[in-house]
């Protein structure tokens, strides 16, 4: 006849205490399990306003209020005078009808923070421990590494799109990024690689756009903190089209999707 064995107390607590071990072992990290958390920014987006009115996409909800005009950069006053005079010579220039001279004129990638404003269509893509920005404009691929730390500006390999990193913050997506080519220019305005550039993103009306609070500092050209807003517009459905600069002297002058530059053959 078969006898029914009883673990003794101590036995049992010796087991319990090795079975809470073992999950304690197996679990991720506080760190990891947040950057698991996916917040229902997937999907394709389009600049809000759109820059081609009758394209784009529509939704649901009532849009939110656009958002104000980029302030011009407090820049200081040694660097003020030029930037001024440079703007109001690109100006000319673009009312004649005459490309102004920048990156994306030479066909080089937009960089930080330029590539944010969304000039065509972006997708942004949420997997573990990373949110990636692709921009159709110009093919511009943007990683940002969740819950990690971030690079010294002294430390950072110049890149178009710098070295980011980001975090939630409730439902707000944080990212800071460092690390920017000089010659990367929003607006044509000159930075250091002291620059650092914060952003502040999350979905407002129903989910239906997302706001991007953009601050950027830089102790050797600004003055203080300039800050600005970008709203993005869910586009259900769309796919990224390819977009290779060199090739756009094919492209049909009534395509806004594509910039027409002049070539010589």
């Amino acid at each position: 006849m078969s006898r029914l064995l009883v673990a003794s107390p101590a036995r049992r607590r010796a087991r319990l205490v090795a079975l809470v071990t073992a999950c304690l072992t197996l679990a991720p990290p506080l760190a990891a399990q947040q950057s698991v958390k996916i917040m229902g920014i997937n999907g394709s987006w389009e600049r809000y306003p759109s820059i081609s009115a009758g394209l784009g996409s529509e939704t649901e909800h009532l849009p939110p209020r656009p958002p104000d005009p980029i302030p011009e950069p407090p820049l200081k006053p040694e660097y003020l005078a030029a930037w001024r005079e440079a703007r109001d010579r690109d100006r000319e220039l673009t009312a004649q009808g005459v490309p102004p001279v920048s990156s994306g004129s030479a066909c080089l990638p937009q960089g930080m923070p330029g590539m944010m404003m969304a000039t065509f269509p972006m997708e942004i893509l949420e997997t573990p421990g990373q949110v990636t920005f692709i921009q159709e404009a110009f093919n511009q691929v943007r990683r940002v590494y969740l819950d990690e730390e971030l690079v010294a500006p002294e430390d950072a390999e110049p890149r178009f799109s710098g070295h980011s990193v980001g975090r939630w913050e409730g439902d707000t997506l944080v990212v800071e990024t460092v690390g920017v080519k000089d010659y990367a220019r929003f607006q044509n305005t000159p930075h250091s690689m002291q620059m650092r550039i914060v952003e502040r993103m999350r979905l407002v009306n129903e989910g239906d756009y997302l706001e991007n609070v953009v601050t950027v500092t830089d102790p050797e050209y600004l003055t203080g903190p300039w800050t600005w807003t970008w709203m993005y517009k869910r586009w259900p459905g769309y796919k990224i089209q390819e977009y290779v600069c060199e090739d756009n002297r094919y492209a049909p002058d009534d395509q806004y999707q594509r910039l027409q530059l002049d070539k010589t053959e």
